[in-house]
């Protein structure tokens, strides 16, 4: 077998790192690539910055450590992680990282939104706005809010508009407050479950402080709140009953609407990121998969007996991160098997027949409004699960990638 050729000089990429309990987190912004290093691997990347070469390392580390640590294996990693510019002098082929969006948009221009006084305005906001609703009947919310009118094409157009709208700004939110930190954030389709859905990638995030992670983690649902909010004082300020009354208590709902959704934690919601943040987890959803399938393994008798503990995946965690995976898993396993038992008796059956029974009607002799109707449905319908489908299999060729 051919050596693996290791570098005796490199030069490394910008790199951004914050301790995190008894490591590193470390890693390049412009690619979004981060890992977690113990002292001595973070000690090696100083070490190779102010020029040293990589025999030189070794033997520093040694004196400084009395332990013998892989210099040469830790650089192939830096390699592999993009993270060396040059090696011997010869720069390193690699993809140029993709421009973010908004690329004029400067930390400096959105540091605003880090303020600590924005989210406490927004509390006074929702809080006023509660108020109101529980105490004036007119402001009341229930499903005949949505039905602001008795025409049902007005009403959907309004929904859709007013839904679409707060969910690209519900984004927006998230890359704005991310991009303050330097963060560049990316927003991009994706999935979760049978679900389709549009997501923000702030990769990076994890450098910034807490207080500045969590802003943004909490970004879109501070949107969706304010809005609400904004509404409902907007309805109070008009007559009862006119048509902006009723449109804006109609935008107010449809801002709460989204909300729930934040609460199913199983499927990496703005809430989850909040959950694994503040459980000090690493990978929560990743650890929660590979301790499910651990179990999963065990109660099918495949792997070692109950109680070995070479066969617990959790175990080789720091204690509290494995409390937290054995009891995130629970609910990543119920809430999965709920969400797949209602695609499985709910969603599969009623698209199938929609989408069979607009096949059947594109046959010869049918009306032509039946056709018309058929086509929609396919068009919509059907290319609502091809986007699924693509964007599926996109994501999963890039973390594979990764």
């Amino acid at each position: 077998m051919a050596d693996v050729w290791t570098p005796t000089t490199v030069r490394l990429h910008p790199l951004a790192c914050r301790r995190d309990r008894d490591e590193w987190i470390v890693g390049r912004m412009a690619t979004g690539r981060f890992v977690a290093l113990p002292e001595a691997g973070k000690r090696v990347i100083e070490l190779l910055q102010e020029g040293l070469t990589v025999p030189d390392v070794g033997v520093r580390l040694r004196q400084e450590t009395g332990e013998d640590v892989d210099v040469p294996e830790f650089v192939t990693a830096l390699m592999d992680l993009e993270f060396v510019a040059e090696a011997d002098g010869h720069p390193v082929p690699a993809a140029p990282p993709k421009p973010p969006p908004l690329a004029r948009l400067r930390p400096h221009h959105v540091r605003w939104t880090l303020h600590p006084a924005l989210p406490l305005m927004a509390g006074a906001l929702v809080a006023t706005a509660l108020f109101l609703v529980a105490t004036r009947p007119e402001l009341a919310l229930d499903f005949r809010t949505l039905l602001w009118t008795s025409h049902g094409s007005l009403v959907l157009a309004l929904h859709a508009a007013a839904g679409w709208t707060l969910l690209y700004v519900h984004e927006l939110a998230h890359l704005l407050t991310a991009r303050a930190t330097g963060v560049p954030g990316r927003i991009e389709l994706g999935t979760r479950l049978q679900f389709l859905v549009l997501q923000t990638d702030i990769s990076g995030i994890e450098l910034a402080p807490r207080r500045h992670r969590l802003t943004a983690y909490l970004a879109g649902i501070a949107v969706n709140l304010t809005t609400f909010a904004l509404a409902v004082l907007g309805a109070a300020a008009v007559t009862p009953g006119t048509l902006p009354h009723r449109v804006l208590l109609a935008v107010a709902l449809t801002a709460l609407l989204p909300l729930p959704f934040q609460l199913m934690v199983f499927m990496r919601t703005d809430l989850y990121f909040v959950l694994q943040d503040l459980t000090g987890c690493r990978d929560l959803y990743g650890e929660g998969v590979t301790y499910a399938a651990y179990v999963g393994r065990r109660l099918l008798r495949r792997t070692h007996r109950p109680g070995s503990p070479a066969g617990d995946p959790s175990a080789l965690l720091p204690r509290h991160e494995r409390r937290a995976v054995r009891v995130y898993t629970v609910v990543l396993v119920v809430g999965t098997a709920a969400c797949l038992g209602f695609l499985a008796a709910i969603t599969l059956p009623a698209d199938l027949t929609l989408l069979s029974g607009a096949v059947s009607a594109l046959g010869p002799g049918r009306p032509v409004s039946a056709t018309l109707d058929a086509a929609a449905v396919l068009v919509f319908l059907g290319g609502l699960h091809v986007l699924w489908a693509v964007t599926w299999v996109r994501n999963r060729r890039r973390r594979r990638e990764r």
